[in-house]
């Protein structure tokens, strides 16, 4: 179990040092137009004090998911695969991913891949990351507090996204979100 929580704290540390890079390196240029309305702050000021308090009430109180040392493998699992795959889904987006809400002068709606069935599945498996650091938590209260809040910042930052590009692509992207659903494919 040892070798677990090692693994636990390095995945944490990678998380919040891709999430660091990609803030540095991804934001949007001058001739985007921007449209973040405050989104990226909001994100930052949510999920900074969420993932320290569930890590907090997980040291204070035992509220146990489990009895069995399965959910700290699944949380890290959960965890791992949202880093992975969030990073993917980032560089697949190449030029056009920014970590504030823009849209450039030649931008697409990206229909292929994930994207052929969820609109945003850089935020499905970010908030992957936040089911998994509750799950490995192993408490019932952390689990919300890590990933409730993180979750109504997302849907926050999805509906200033969704309106800057119904404004950008009308009825292309609105014929888009017809087809396709928000983080879950098939299901939300």
């Amino acid at each position: 179990m040892k070798e677990l929580t090692v693994i636990f704290y390095i995945s944490m540390a990678i998380w919040f040092l891709s999430e660091l890079y990609y803030k540095k390196v991804f934001t949007s240029t001058q001739n985007a137009k921007k449209k973040d309305k405050s989104t990226l702050n909001v994100l930052w000021i949510v999920i900074i004090p969420s993932i320290s308090l569930a890590i907090f009430i997980s040291d204070v109180s035992r509220f146990p998911i489990s009895k069995g040392e399965w959910i700290y493998f699944l949380g890290e699992s959960c965890i791992a695969i949202g880093i992975l795959f969030r990073w993917i889904i980032i560089r697949s987006l190449g030029k056009y991913f920014t970590v504030d809400v823009s849209i450039r002068e030649d931008h697409q709606i990206k229909k292929e891949g994930f994207y052929k069935y969820m609109r945003h599945p850089s935020y499905t498996f970010a908030l992957l990351t936040f089911v998994g650091l509750g799950l490995f938590l192993n408490n019932w209260v952390s689990f919300a507090v890590a990933f409730i809040p993180p979750f109504l910042a997302f849907n926050y930052r999805i509906k200033v996204e969704e309106q800057a590009l119904i404004e950008q692509f009308g009825d292309e992207y609105i014929q888009y979100k017809k087809q396709t659903r928000r983080l879950i494919p098939f299901i939300y």
